[in-house]
């Protein structure tokens, strides 16, 4: 149980960074950790007219969480974020499925539109 507790713990810190990194990249974070029955969604930040939902991926390097953000997983944020876009899109917004890859010692690597399904 205390390993699911970390792991949790370490997600946690990870989004609240994936957040801020967005937030200096000029993104409003619009939702955190929001739950649906398809799905959760990480992030949900907005830029000008774009919405992304954001999966966020922690892993040793950013290498190895490259290799999480796999189509399973954006697979399930899509599948939530078209449950989730009306709440968050107007008429006329682009939405999309981004990723963001955090690893200690690295910057966070953001990928925009990473789901082409």
């Amino acid at each position: 149980m205390n390993a699911r507790r970390d792991a949790e713990a370490r997600g946690r810190r990870s989004e609240t960074i994936a957040a801020w990194w967005l937030r200096l990249k000029g993104w409003r974070i619009l939702d955190t950790r929001v739950r649906t029955p398809a799905g959760e969604i990480d992030l949900v930040a907005r830029r000008g007219r774009i919405v992304a939902f954001v999966e966020v991926k922690a892993r040793p390097t950013i290498e190895e969480a490259r290799r999480y953000l796999d189509a399973r997983a954006l697979q399930r944020v899509a599948r939530a974020a078209e449950v989730l876009a009306p709440r968050y899109a107007r008429e006329g917004d682009d939405i999309r499925i981004d990723g963001l890859l955090c690893a200690p010692k690295s910057l966070p690597r953001h990928l925009q539109n990473v789901w082409h399904g």
